[in-house]
């Protein structure tokens, strides 16, 4: 009945979650949701007034499904002030967020069959996307041991005679890892000899907690810049998820592959979103740099309250606003709660708190903990959490004899 392309690809398991959040919510009973993926700061009173001044002025109709210009000339200028990259604005398509914008990378790149390589725990949405276009997802796994890095030398041996990209996603989501540019250079010159893609999403690129290099747009322009596709939003670092607004750097014979894809598509993103982008993005910065500051200090506090106890480990995370703790320390092989799938649902039930397990970023044993929730939330949620784990102590001890 459905096109067999829907066989091969799963319901996101983040929005899975926060719609069974909202379920209870409206049900009456007092949630503490951890799941959500969108910081909960309002979009910056400046780029809302651009976007109500765009109402006013009648900016309402269809633009270029490319972007207006303006926009466009805008992201150029950021990329140069910030990574030091010359950007020409037909090399930038504005699309409706940063999964679009990979989107569209998988339908102009990927034929059935060519292998696209990614690292785990990744952001489920990568490599749906792979299989949604007939293409291999081809997984390299990291591990909290080290911090999740990436190491180039696991990514260089996935590569076979069929590998057409490599997707690089820094800061990571579900982990918050950083892939260092010593990475991303050692990947990119093996990419170079073997004419592979490379596509990396950069969706949280403002959102890195310590002064530590991270320009990765250089490194791949200097060595690639022929085969090398930016993907960034406005959706994190400026609180805009629901103005839906990203957009893609690439080469200009990509871009207007991009631009034929869109305007059979979607077309353009909002007319309206894309004023307030502008003012985003070409305007103060302060607003970012407020978000990141308590986000450092809510990163802190519930990394500090969660690895209090001895059974729940976490690599406190450099970028991006997730906790990705591993609690197979509290799980038990032969007790009810024998996976983080069952500890999610187990936590919903009982305590009303809303997490990802890692099974959706394929990591069992893991979960997925947002901290863009205000302080209190996050307080009573980690209280919530911790007592469930001391409810399942009992079962495991018993268990264990």
């Amino acid at each position: 009945m459905f096109a067999q392309r829907l066989a091969q690809v799963s319901a996101s398991a983040t929005l899975k979650v926060a719609a069974e959040a909202e379920r209870l919510r409206r049900a009456g009973f007092n949630v503490v949701d951890f799941s959500a993926g969108e910081p909960d700061f309002p979009t910056p009173e400046h780029v809302k007034a651009a976007g109500k001044a765009a109402i006013d002025a009648n900016f309402t109709r269809y633009t270029a499904a490319a972007g207006i210009p303006e926009l466009r000339e805008a992201i150029c200028a950021r990329y140069k002030r910030d990574y030091g990259v010359d950007i020409t604005a037909a090399e930038v398509l504005i699309t409706a967020g940063g999964k679009q914008a990979l989107f569209n990378s998988a339908l102009a790149l990927f034929d059935p069959g060519d292998e696209v390589i990614t690292h785990a725990p990744y952001w489920p949405t990568i490599p749906e996307q792979v299989k949604l276009v007939g293409a291999v997802p081809v997984i390299v796994q990291t591990s909290s041991t080290d911090g999740f890095a990436v190491h180039a030398e696991a990514i260089i041996k996935a590569i076979t005679p069929k590998t057409k990209a490599i997707i690089i996603n820094s800061p990571c989501n579900p982990t918050g890892a950083l892939v260092d540019e010593a990475t991303v250079a050692a990947i990119t010159d093996e990419a170079v000899k073997r004419g592979i893609w490379m596509i990396v999403d950069l969706c949280y690129e403002q959102l890195i907690y310590e002064q530590v290099p991270h320009n990765l747009p250089k490194v791949l322009f200097d060595r690639h810049r022929n085969r090398t596709i930016l993907a960034g939003s406005a959706s994190k670092s400026y609180a805009m998820t629901g103005w839906r607004c990203g957009w893609t750097i690439a080469p200009k014979e990509l871009s207007s592959a991009f631009n034929v894809i869109q305007g059979q598509t979607t077309s353009n993103i909002s007319s309206i979103t894309q004023k307030a982008a502008l003012a985003a993005i070409g305007g103060p910065q302060d607003a970012v740099t407020t978000m990141l500051t308590e986000y450092r200090t809510r990163r802190d506090a519930i990394h500090g309250w969660l690895t209090a106890h001895p059974g729940i480990k976490c690599v406190k995370p450099s970028g991006a606003f997730y906790l990705f703790p591993d609690i197979s320390g509290v799980l038990s092989k032969d007790g009810p709660v024998k996976t983080s799938a069952d500890f999610a649902q187990g936590l919903l039930e009982k305590e009303y708190v809303v997490v990802t397990p890692g099974e959706g970023f394929d990591a069992p044993g893991y979960l997925r903990i947002s901290y863009a929730t205000s302080m209190e939330q996050l307080r009573e949620g980690a209280t919530r959490i911790l007592r469930y784990v001391e409810s399942l102590q009992p079962a495991k001890a018993g268990a264990a004899r």
